[in-house]
């Protein structure tokens, strides 16, 4: 273990403008390498993000669908917060070690979105 002190997420950020994608992505590498260890492999990674998002549907079943909670179960926009939160670090982790720049990724992604979806979305009667 690292003798060095570990530095406080807050004080990762690049600016006062609030946390961009390639700031989480740079938070994340930094935590990994002090708090985590190393990165587990891709493979158990795309494993555990699933199991995030397990998680997450499970919350969200049970918060706008049909499900009950159990006793002792987190409720609410917090919990759901965590399991987003979870979700998100996990991504991040594999986009890290596979060498995706999310905010470029993204960007590309909600191009492509809005040129397919131009009109798509606005002519469906389901939605109206």
């Amino acid at each position: 273990m690292s003798d060095q002190p570990i530095t406080p997420v807050s004080a990762m950020l690049s600016d006062g403008d609030g946390l961009r994608l390639s700031d989480a992505q740079g938070i994340v590498d930094a935590w990994i390498k002090s708090v985590g260890v190393r990165y587990f492999s891709e493979l158990t990674n795309t494993a555990v993000l699933m199991e995030e998002v397990g998680e997450l549907a499970r919350l969200m079943s049970r918060s706008y669908g049909d499900q009950s909670f159990k006793s002792g179960e987190k409720q609410g926009a917090e919990a759901l917060g965590e399991e987003m939160a979870d979700v998100l670090f996990v991504l991040i982790c594999l986009a890290n070690q596979t060498g995706v720049d999310l905010t470029k990724a993204f960007m590309q992604s909600m191009e492509k979105k809005t040129n397919r979806d131009a009109e798509r979305h606005k002519n469906n009667p389901k939605l109206g």
